[in-house]
């Protein structure tokens, strides 16, 4: 009887795809609500006053605000939960993981040889949360992996770690 389950990812430079270790800060849904909401304000809000000032030019407005308004709450509601609970991230000597994704789960790996620069971003709505966002970038096509969500002062020392061990490294980082 043959085998049908499916093939197991190829090792990225002896390294295998596994789960990553970490969850995100729990403050990650307050950040992912926020913003939600505010695209929410401004997407439907927009709409509502160009639906309400030229109802009769534009009739065709109404109907995209009935499918975008519970498009939206169900968006503030749902997704910000759902992504934390999927999302994962570890820094590790050999390695950056993530595991991310709302509707699909996209998995990544970044041998730490491969790395080329690492940024931190800290938007307003993250700073008043204490939140930051890590950006690990490569020379390939896929190249980066984010990892949004985490506290500060977690961001701050999982950044100087990796830039010691990447420093350390040798690899030709594409």
């Amino acid at each position: 009887m043959a085998d049908i389950s499916p093939p197991r990812p190829e090792p990225v430079d002896g390294l295998r795809l596994r789960p990553p270790r970490h969850r995100l800060d729990r403050r990650f849904i307050a950040w992912r609500t926020l913003q939600a909401l505010l695209w929410a304000v401004g997407v439907l809000g927009t709409l509502g006053a160009i639906h309400g000032y030229a109802e009769s030019t534009r009739p065709w407005l109404g109907p995209v605000l009935l499918v975008a308004g519970p498009i939206y709450a169900v968006n503030i509601a749902v997704m910000p939960t759902w992504r934390y609970l999927v999302h994962r991230w570890e820094a590790t000597d050999d390695a950056v993981y993530a595991l991310g994704g709302w509707l699909t789960r996209k998995w990544q790996i970044v041998p730490i040889s491969r790395i080329q620069s690492i940024d931190t971003e800290i938007g307003l709505i993250q700073r008043c949360l204490g939140l930051a966002t890590i950006t690990v970038t490569t020379a390939s096509s896929e190249g980066k992996v984010m990892i949004e969500g985490l506290d500060v002062r977690i961001a701050e020392a999982t950044v100087d770690r990796l830039r010691e061990v990447a420093a350390a490294t040798g690899g030709d980082a594409t």
